[in-house]
């Protein structure tokens, strides 16, 4: 499994050590909301809307560096559109490794 990391953000900001931790800011603050909103529209067997939260979270995944994992989430984000939960194990297993890398920032 791939580690979540900064490089990304690092390459973005450069020397601007003010907006790298801008960066990291939004990052801590959105994401526990958008998986909120992700695990919500699942409890509630809501695909679509599912499929959606997952496309806004295939970004931050992106931003974490990790490019294998942006291809099961954006081959997940498919699965829901279809009804189909196939991949949300490993799905969530990216969103946990993604949490507790931003929580210790």
């Amino acid at each position: 499994m791939e580690t979540p990391n900064l490089e990304y953000i690092n390459n973005l900001s450069g020397d601007n050590i003010e907006f790298k931790n801008k960066l990291i800011s939004i990052l801590k603050r959105e994401l526990p909301i958008e998986i909120e909103v992700y695990q919500n529209e699942i409890l509630n067997n809501k695909h679509i809307q599912a499929a959606q939260a997952v496309h806004k979270l295939k970004h931050k995944v992106s931003i974490l560096g990790l490019e294998k994992s942006y291809y099961i989430a954006s081959d997940f984000e498919e699965n829901l559109k279809q009804n189909s939960l196939t991949l949300q194990d490993e799905f969530e297993t990216i969103l946990n490794l993604m949490q507790e890398f931003v929580k210790d920032l």
